[in-house]
């Protein structure tokens, strides 16, 4: 793509908006800018980018200019049917996302994970052993910097992790990473994709530019993702904890690569089945690029997990704090379930993505979850369904700071406090990292 020949609009002005918009304007490209939301910080970047030569386009004027421009990046939170995007594709104009922008302004090599959950763990995971490994490894995408930002810093000897949204692969055309990992497939972001069968046909996306030269790794435990296989010409690597498979596979307590012992379970530095899938994941990638065992193990042992994930805050009274803020589903919030070792206090709720919670509370019935606080717009349809399954010990209230403080108090000595919200933030948060970050100050208060 060359850039300085051609027009752009940039639809949305957020990060991975003005990473694209910054890359144009760095390039010499001519960058038209389009946002509705008009937060004080995408006000700030709006006025940055103008002042560097950008043309910010007012709503009554984007139609107008829509015959002019050659390219619309859209941005992961704006979908792709939205009007502005559908009209241009009415008029001929090329639809690219952030992703797919950078993907066709660089040359390194490309991972790319999706799933529904374990993506930024899992990332993080090979971003770490690649780096370890001496690698000149940047984690990209849905998590770290959008691809863009880093495109001027890359060599062709780099390695791009980069965690892929279902969002993302709406609007990518020619993205094909070298390896692409499915990890999970579980009901989520329903209230944008609508059906659970075009939400699984977005998360295939990801394999569909891959020639016999790439390599596909799958989940063969699960099985929608096991049946991927039969959409891609790329080379199969299986994952799995229930199986030896061609691949990586955990057999008693040891994770292995093609029947290569790599590290013990009890070696991991993370813990829970799923850390032990996130774990074979990022060995299997590693393995393909020739990264040594010991390495591998070294790297799995230092890793220090991911901030909003199962995240320890603090212990105060002998009740300890945990952050899961980062889990805004269900199937994740079911994961931090099975994980817990202590009776614990469960602070759920927030924005609804059109899930149903029945599976959900059936789970918590079963567990070690002694009482529930519910918060956020979806407390109510929660509460429904905590009801449908018989759960008594539980509590409402509007305010997300009321309600760590009900679990505070609630809590005693050898209990855990968990947030584990099995929702979105957008009803009081920008997004699930301030919601996680609130939660600390509050404890923290409480200390």
């Amino acid at each position: 793509m060359n850039v300085k020949t051609q027009s752009f609009l940039v639809l949305g002005v957020s990060k991975s908006g003005y990473a694209v918009a910054d890359y144009i304007l760095k390039n010499y490209g001519k960058c038209f800018l389009y946002e509705e939301m008009q937060t004080e910080k995408i006000t700030s970047s709006i006025n940055e980018l103008v002042s560097r030569g950008a043309v910010f386009v007012s709503i009554d004027a984007v139609e107008s200019i829509l015959p002019s421009i050659d390219v619309v990046v859209i941005s992961p939170g704006i979908p792709i049917n939205y009007k502005i995007a559908v009209r241009a594709k009415e008029l001929g104009k090329r639809i690219v996302g952030e992703l797919e922008f950078g993907y066709l302004n660089l040359s390194p090599t490309i991972i790319g994970v999706t799933g529904t959950n374990g993506k930024t763990t899992t990332v993080s995971l090979i971003d770490a052993i690649l780096k370890e490994d001496g690698k000149n490894s940047f984690l990209v995408g849905n998590v770290g910097c959008p691809l863009t930002t880093e495109l001027d810093k890359m060599q062709k000897d780099a390695f791009l992790v980069t965690e892929v949204s279902s969002f993302q692969l709406e609007s990518i055309n020619a993205f094909c990473p070298h390896v692409a990992c499915v990890l999970n497939i579980a009901p989520d972001h329903l209230e944008r994709h609508y059906t659970m069968e075009n939400y699984i046909f977005l998360k295939k996306r990801l394999l569909k530019n891959l020639k016999e030269s790439e390599f596909a790794i799958l989940n063969y435990d699960d099985e929608i993702v096991k049946g991927f296989s039969s959409d891609t010409r790329a080379k199969i690597v299986w994952v799995s904890v229930k199986e030896r498979v061609d691949g990586a596979y955990l057999n008693g307590d040891t994770l292995y690569y093609k029947n290569q012992a790599i590290i013990d379970v009890q070696d991991l530095s993370i813990g829970g089945i799923h850390n032990v899938y996130n774990s074979l994941f990022a060995i299997g990638v590693c393995s393909i690029y020739g990264v040594k065992p010991e390495v591998i193990k070294s790297a799995l042992q230092n890793f220090k997990g991911v901030k909003h994930r199962l995240e320890f805050i603090a212990e105060i009274n002998g009740v300890k704090y945990v952050n899961d803020s980062k889990a805004t589903n269900t199937a994740s919030t079911i994961t931090a379930i099975d994980s817990m070792k202590s009776p614990t206090i469960l602070i759920l709720g927030g924005s609804e993505k059109g899930e149903k919670y029945d599976s959900l509370f059936q789970k918590i019935r079963l567990s070690r979850v002694k009482s529930v606080v519910l918060t956020g717009a979806s407390r109510y349809n929660m509460l429904d369904s905590a009801s449908r399954q018989g759960i008594t010990e539980i509590t409402l209230t509007p305010s997300f700071k009321n309600a760590v403080e009900i679990a505070h108090m609630i809590a005693e000595p050898n209990d855990t406090v968990l947030l584990s919200p099995a929702c979105a933030s957008f009803d009081s948060f920008s997004d699930f990292e301030q919601r996680g970050e609130t939660f600390k100050q509050i404890v923290e208060s409480l200390s």
